[in-house]
C-alpha cells in the first residue's frame, strides 16, 4: 500500500476516468465519474486499503443504482459521488460479497470490470509516477 494523499489519488482518477473505464453506456465528459465507482473504489483500495462497501443509489426519477464506494479508518471516501444528482437517496451501506471473500472480489469477479479495473490502475499509476 502506498502513502500517496488522497487528494493527489483523487486528481490523478479522476484524470484517467473515460469512456473505457465506465460500466455506463452513456458515460460522457460532462458526467466523468458516471459508471466509475466500482473500479475506482477498487484503485482507491489498492492504495489506501479500507474497506468497499456498496450502497442502492436511489435517483429523483426513481430509478436505482448500485454504488460503491470505500470506507478508511472509519471515514466514507467517495470519489464518485458526484455522478448523481441533487437529491439522491442512498441504501444503508454494507459489504456486497455474494459469497466472495470482499466486496473487492465480487466486484472483479466480473471480467468486464476487472478489464476497466486493469486499465484504469494502469493509467493512474502512471498519472503518479509509479
Amino acid at each position: 500500500m502506498g502513502t500517496v494523499p488522497l487528494e493527489a489519488l483523487h486528481q490523478a482518477i479522476r484524470s484517467a476516468w473515460s469512456a473505457d473505464t465506465s460500466a455506463a453506456l452513456d458515460w460522457t465528459d460532462s458526467n466523468p465519474a458516471k459508471g466509475q465507482c466500482a473500479v475506482t473504489a477498487c484503485v482507491v483500495h489498492d492504495h489506501l486499503g479500507g474497506d468497499i462497501l456498496n450502497s442502492v443509489a436511489t435517483l429523483p426519477s426513481g430509478d436505482t443504482v448500485s454504488h460503491y464506494f470505500n470506507v478508511i479508518a472509519g471515514e466514507t471516501v467517495d470519489l464518485t459521488a458526484e455522478q448523481f444528482p441533487e437529491h439522491t437517496h442512498f441504501s444503508e451501506p454494507a459489504p456486497k460479497t455474494k459469497g466472495l471473500i470482499s466486496t473487492r472480489d465480487y466486484c472483479l469477479s466480473y471480467e468486464h470490470t476487472q478489464q476497466r479495473y486493469e486499465l484504469l490502475r494502469t493509467r493512474v499509476a502512471e498519472q503518479l509516477g509509479d
